[in-house]
């Protein structure tokens, strides 16, 4: 006898988790951009009101998508992926727009796109659904080794030529754990290791790459350019450290005055470190730590295996890129263009992770329950 599926409240803790992070995000956001706001548009609350917006229009999309079958995506999960393949591919049109020295946006008119975003996502579900009609065929070379590596290919590839390295191994590291998940052999993960070691260092020396190099060079010690290449992560430390147990306040930090380039982007941590001290970062990332973990529990007492594979990419998604913001921002790895997930501004970025917990919340209305999971034993 097949357990029986029961729809009842979605997973607390995810819900409340990252409704506190958006606050918290939009929050900091107007603390940390308020000295630019107003340099640039004579608004201190200009980012403020964008990021109130997307904050609504995102957690608007969330409460629909929690309502929405999860299968709905299995079922349209190639249309899913062909799109937003299309739309990293409208980079190199006309639509595309170049800033900071790389082309990762597309222009609407009334407000740019960043189609990496969909893409992390549109991937997540296309391999989901990819995986689960495997079955036990994954770890087969024909069958599944040479088409998972060519679609991890095809997504990371995509978002590599929008010169977005952090990006793409966020989209590798995410498709490599559901197919770690999904039964990829162990001697797989080690040429996969080996692999991306490869790849890292001919996109790091390669000819016109020379600032990845530079960014490297930096890390090691950021303090020996200080005023050069090591001048983002330097500020990004003393605004940490100045920061110590509470907080010098809210609002009252002196690095988001210019010292700090992306401080309400990029490196929206260091300002809330220094604003909030070392109890505020540990209660946002306590916050993470309660959807990563509760995310993988949903996958693990999901009903089935693109539920499975579905909730562990999410899950994975968040995890990686949230771990490489921070690492970034204290000097763990090197500098790179990433930001913080539900914190950082930006409408692009917030839309769609919050358009992924609510598919992850929607998910969670149907694991297994106690009693379900009885039967099934009892089966």
């Amino acid at each position: 006898m097949k357990s029986k599926l029961l729809k009842h409240e979605p997973d607390f803790y995810i819900l409340i988790s990252t409704i506190m992070l958006v606050f918290i995000g939009v929050i900091m956001v107007y603390s940390a951009s308020s000295p630019k706001a107003l340099q640039e548009f004579g608004d201190p609350l200009f980012f403020f009101k964008r990021q109130i917006v997307w904050a609504a229009l995102g957690l608007f999309i969330m409460i629909i998508l929690m309502n929405i079958d999860y299968h709905i995506w299995k079922k349209h999960a190639t249309a899913i992926y062909i799109i937003t393949i299309i739309l990293g591919l409208l980079i190199f049109t006309p639509l595309g727009m170049e800033l900071k020295g790389a082309r990762r946006w597309i222009n609407l008119g009334f407000t740019t796109f960043m189609p990496s975003d969909a893409i992390k996502l549109g991937s997540i579900i296309f391999y989901a659904a990819f995986l689960e009609n495997k079955k036990d065929k994954v770890s087969k070379l024909k069958d599944g080794l040479i088409p998972a590596f060519i679609l991890i290919g095809i997504s990371t590839g995509l978002v590599y030529l929008q010169k977005d390295l952090s990006t793409s191994i966020t989209v590798a590291g995410t498709m490599l754990s559901m197919y770690f998940i999904a039964g990829m052999p162990y001697y797989v993960l080690i040429a996969s290791a080996g692999l991306t070691a490869i790849l890292f260092k001919v996109a790091v020396y390669s000819e016109g790459n020379e600032y990845r190099l530079d960014r490297i060079k930096s890390f090691r010690d950021p303090f020996a350019d200080k005023l050069g290449d090591g001048y983002q992560i330097v500020q990004s430390l003393y605004a940490l450290g100045s920061g110590g147990l509470f907080g010098v306040g809210l609002g009252k930090s002196k690095q988001k005055f210019f010292y700090i380039p992306e401080a309400y982007n990029d490196f929206i941590f260091s300002i809330i470190g220094e604003e909030l001290g070392l109890v505020g970062t540990t209660f946002i990332l306590s916050l993470y730590v309660i959807i990563i973990f509760r995310a993988f529990h949903v996958a693990r007492n999901s009903n089935d295996k693109f539920a499975l594979f579905l909730a562990s990419g999410i899950a994975s998604l968040i995890a990686i890129q949230s771990l490489m913001n921070i690492a970034v921002v204290t000097s763990s790895i090197p500098p790179t263009g990433i930001n913080l997930p539900f914190v950082s501004s930006g409408g692009t970025s917030l839309i769609f992770y919050l358009a992924s917990i609510g598919i992850l919340l929607n998910i969670s209305r149907y694991t297994k329950t106690d009693g379900s999971k009885k039967n099934e034993h009892n089966s």
